[in-house]
């Protein structure tokens, strides 16, 4: 059943929260957008909206893990990575406090808000931060695993949400190792990685590619750091062509980790497709990504070309 993955992760949180209590849940005034506040149905005592503060709500979730709480920090990704950036590198990541910050509506996807609401960035901005973990699951049962590692986790994380619905890729009982790539179609010559939305895109391509008598192999990167470098280099080692899809900049996020990757341990040339160093605009999801090139049908043109 297709749900967004924000919708995932507000189920999740909120059954955490019933069952630990030391989750504590923060939010900027969107709960009701990043589904953070369901967790008023289970733990109303531990849910706090902070108002449009969100250097507040990081300085406030830095203090509760100091005390030795585990706090979820929520807002719009361009507001909770983009305007709280000082505080979560001074205030989390360099004192390594036990921070887990989601972002949700992110990419393009969340449409009409325009250009000022579209974090194209945040993967970049959280990747580069020493000691923080990032990660973009593509569906709801990859989202709720992401959550439960995040609280298990003893260090600060990154998740990384979509406003847009999402087909299951998973079940709960499929899941793969969260750490791991996880090779979800098995091709030849021709490797595409992919992280959230872009998974099922890339899914889809394959099928359209397959009735043309082509094979391509599809890869799903929910964890970006730490990467799996040693699942990624093998991939490079034993397919000739290779492309990333993402719903964020070309520079930065899972292109530019691929990249990394193949000039350290196996030399390829890497073409990206995503957010080519451009801001978007106001429209519907659908017309944005078709528009940015972010859809099944482009996948299948570049791999033609290549």
């Amino acid at each position: 059943m297709a749900k967004a993955t924000r919708e995932a992760y507000g189920e999740a949180l909120a059954a955490l929260a019933a069952e630990n209590r030391k989750v504590v849940v923060l939010d900027a005034d969107l709960a009701g957008s990043t589904k953070s506040g369901d967790v008023k149905k289970t733990a109303p005592e531990r849910f706090f909206d902070m108002g449009i503060a969100e250097a507040d709500m990081i300085g406030t979730a830095a203090g509760l893990a100091a005390s030795g709480y585990i706090p979820f920090a929520s807002s719009f990704a361009i507001f909770a990575t983009g305007r709280a950036w000082e505080q979560i590198r001074n205030s989390v990541a360099y004192p390594h406090l036990n921070v887990k910050i989601a972002g949700s509506h992110a990419g393009i996807s969340v449409g009409e808000d325009g250009a000022t609401h579209q974090a194209c960035e945040d993967i970049a901005l959280m990747r580069v931060l020493p000691g923080m973990e990032v990660f973009v699951p593509c569906d709801a049962a990859e989202t709720a695993a992401v959550v439960n590692y995040a609280a298990a986790h003893e260090g600060p994380c990154y998740i990384r949400l979509g406003r847009s619905k999402a087909e299951d890729v998973y079940t709960v009982d499929n899941l793969p190792d969260l750490k791991k790539i996880h090779v979800l179609r098995e091709g030849k010559k021709i490797a595409v990685f992919a992280c959230g939305l872009l998974v099922q895109e890339a899914l889809k391509a394959a099928d359209l590619l397959k009735a043309e008598g082509i094979d391509i192999t599809v890869v799903d990167v929910c964890a970006i750091k730490p990467a799996d470098e040693d699942g990624i280099a093998a991939v490079l080692a034993s397919h000739e062509t290779i492309v990333t899809c993402e719903e964020h900049s070309v520079i930065g996020g899972l292109g530019s980790l691929v990249a990394d990757v193949a000039s350290a341990r196996c030399p390829r040339k890497i073409t990206r497709i995503g957010i080519q160093d451009q801001f978007a605009e106001s429209g519907t999801a659908a017309q944005l990504m078709e528009k940015y090139g972010l859809t099944a049908a482009a996948i299948v043109r570049t791999v033609k070309a290549l």
